[in-house]
């Protein structure tokens, strides 16, 4: 009696095990690993903050068949925070793009006239991230300089006046800024 009791503990044990680990296991934006696991690491996200971060994508990527690295970059870091327990209502992720990186908020039609018939690579990194609470922008600035029509861009994204206007508002608002 005593063994069975056990073995059914273990194996209860396993289930429950394995089935956290799943959990643990579901990332926001699938297909995109979080930083890995650093024993003894001191420093760690810390699950009772907020955390406010705003990325500023202003540079064309280096090969224009493949994801932005930038938004490669949050994807991971938004996995990062999930992975370390920080909860999804703790994560305030926005990505401004302007500058050398506006043709990425293009749909895939636009995209594919500007870009010699190649899709636009992003726009599914794009739609995982924004699923995933990140907030994106793009400067209304570079909109008008790049020649975009403003109904060309993809619908996840926000036109706003400036990208220097919503990088300081952000800012103003306790957001820490990661650019290149």
């Amino acid at each position: 009696m005593r063994r069975s009791v056990m073995a059914a503990l273990a194996v209860g044990a396993m289930v429950l095990g394995t089935a956290g680990m799943a959990a643990a296991q579901e990332l926001p934006v699938p297909g995109v690993a979080a930083a890995r696991d650093v024993p003894g690491a001191k420093e760690m996200p810390d699950t009772k903050i907020v955390h406010k971060v705003v990325f500023d994508l202003a540079t064309a990527g280096p090969k224009p068949t493949e994801v932005h690295p930038m938004l490669q970059a949050v994807a991971r870091y938004v996995n990062t925070l999930a992975k370390t327990g920080v909860p999804a209502s703790n994560r305030q992720i926005a990505l401004v793009f302007h500058q050398g990186g506006t043709d990425y908020i293009l749909n895939d039609e636009t995209y594919k006239a500007r870009h010699e018939g190649q899709s636009n690579p992003n726009i599914a990194m794009i739609q995982a991230l924004k699923k995933a609470g990140v907030d994106f922008r793009v400067c209304g600035q570079a909109v008008l300089g790049s020649k975009i029509d403003p109904k060309t861009i993809q619908p996840e994204i926000q036109l706003d006046l400036w990208a220097l206007t919503t990088i300081i508002a952000l800012q103003q608002r306790g957001y820490v800024l990661i650019a290149p």
